[in-house]
């Protein structure tokens, strides 16, 4: 009379230890443990690529929103007709500002100049601001590194970001001479208009272009520089939540009705923006076919350990073990590689987002190089912005595939023939 097998608790410590078991390497199965190794290493890589490169994406498109919009208002209100000038922009401004959802509007005056000093001559793009609304933009107000915008309105000076005052070698108190080619019209054309300034600030945004370029001047000073009289350029409307900006611009449509036109930062930005999150999502895809790769890896292996593991599974069936104990002992071999390989990965990818700079810095060091050139890449510093949601992704994805990959072979080891397996032993 036989005993029919009885099957044991599912995942019970004997299935744990032959397992673990398995993964311990012999001299005779070397070449498993190596692949298992590989896979290890694989999905290790794979979760901590994914990681950096996301979180690298990520922060790469938050810095140059913050910077973009930091410095621009969300929404652009022009004046359409006659010369587009805004000559009740106070009235227009209070409308506004009186949106639901609506921080502030500013009056804005924008035009190009040449910037010169007796040892360079640049270009650069000058932009009048009252007191109130240069303080109101954290991006100037909260990066400025030598001088004071503090009685901006009353000073007949300029605020000129870092790599401008560098290029042009001068520092606050110095002069620098703007030229604007919209000057006075005579008999033998349009005169450029030519004025020093005095430099009373300078200031770091952190985006090479703007640090470059940005010239902020009174408004007051800006309206006379540029022949504006009591006009304004444009208004730039600054909201609370710039992502969901839809009904504070249909609010303020109402208010301009036909004689204004507004364009919001999604517009103005549609292509650009539309770009990174393309490439985002592209290097997510391609980037996971190491995980992929890693989780075939698994499969390989296991494959050759069932094989090679033929003898031990015939004679645990005979003495009682269930398929289903089978199964359960090469899945938790598989998945066991999976799950330590994607942990460590994560720990590795956020460790090294969270020290990135740190780490760019010290390799440029070693190797004499500068790894990322603000001129090239905008920003004076390597952004990396660990998004939760998507790491969470990230690892329930590598997860997922490592579990999958050892489903097939633990079946392969489960089905296994106990009688054709010790036959010729």
């Amino acid at each position: 009379m036989t005993t029919a097998a009885v099957d044991t608790k599912p995942f019970s410590p004997f299935e744990w230890m032959l397992a673990l078991r398995y993964l311990r390497a012999r001299r005779k199965e070397g070449f498993i443990s190596v692949l298992a190794g590989f896979s290890f290493l694989g999905i290790l890589l794979g979760v901590f690529t994914l990681i950096t490169v996301m979180a690298v994406m990520n922060g790469f498109r938050k810095e140059l929103f913050n910077k973009i919009l930091g410095l621009n208002g969300h929404v652009v209100v022009n004046k359409l007709g006659g010369s587009g000038d805004f000559d009740n922009y106070q009235q227009i401004a209070r409308l506004l500002a009186a949106v639901p959802g609506v921080k502030h509007a500013l009056p804005l005056i924008e035009g190009q100049v040449m910037a010169s000093t007796p040892v360079q001559a640049l270009g650069g793009i000058v932009r009048g601001l009252s007191e109130e609304g240069i303080k109101s933009l954290p991006l100037i107000a909260g990066n400025v590194r030598f001088g004071t915008l503090d009685g901006f309105d009353a000073q007949e000076g300029i605020a000129i970001g870092t790599r401008l005052a560098n290029a042009l070698r001068v520092n606050v108190g110095d002069m620098i001479t703007l030229v604007s080619p919209r000057g006075a019209t005579t008999p033998f054309g349009t005169a450029p208009r030519i004025k020093p300034y005095k430099v009373i600030a300078v200031f770091e945004m952190g985006m090479s272009e703007y640090d470059r370029s940005m010239i902020f001047m009174p408004l007051g000073h800006a309206q006379r520089f540029f022949g504006k009289g009591d006009a304004v350029d444009v208004l730039e409307v600054v909201v609370d939540d710039p992502e969901n900006i839809g009904p504070q611009v249909a609010a303020m449509r109402q208010i301009g009705g036909s004689s204004l036109h507004f364009s919001d930062w999604r517009q103005r930005n549609e292509s650009f923006f539309t770009v990174l999150e393309v490439e985002r999502n592209m290097m997510f895809i391609i980037l996971s076919v190491i995980v992929l790769v890693a989780a075939f890896n698994i499969i390989s292996g296991l494959m050759m350990l069932v094989k090679d593991k033929g003898r031990d599974i015939g004679i645990l069936r005979t003495m009682g073990a269930t398929k289903g104990a089978i199964m359960r002992v090469f899945l938790i071999t598989g998945a066991s590689i999976g799950v330590v390989g994607t942990l460590a990965g994560a720990f590795l990818g956020i460790l090294f987002c969270l020290k990135i700079d740190e780490i760019r810095q010290f390799v440029a060091w070693m190797t004499n190089t500068q790894l990322f050139n603000p001129e090239i890449y905008y920003l004076t510093r390597l952004p990396a912005d660990i998004n939760p949601r998507t790491t969470a992704v990230i690892i329930i994805m590598a997860l997922a595939l490592s579990v999958l990959a050892t489903l097939y072979p633990s079946y392969r080891a489960s089905r296994l023939d106990p009688v054709e397996a010790l036959r010729y032993e």
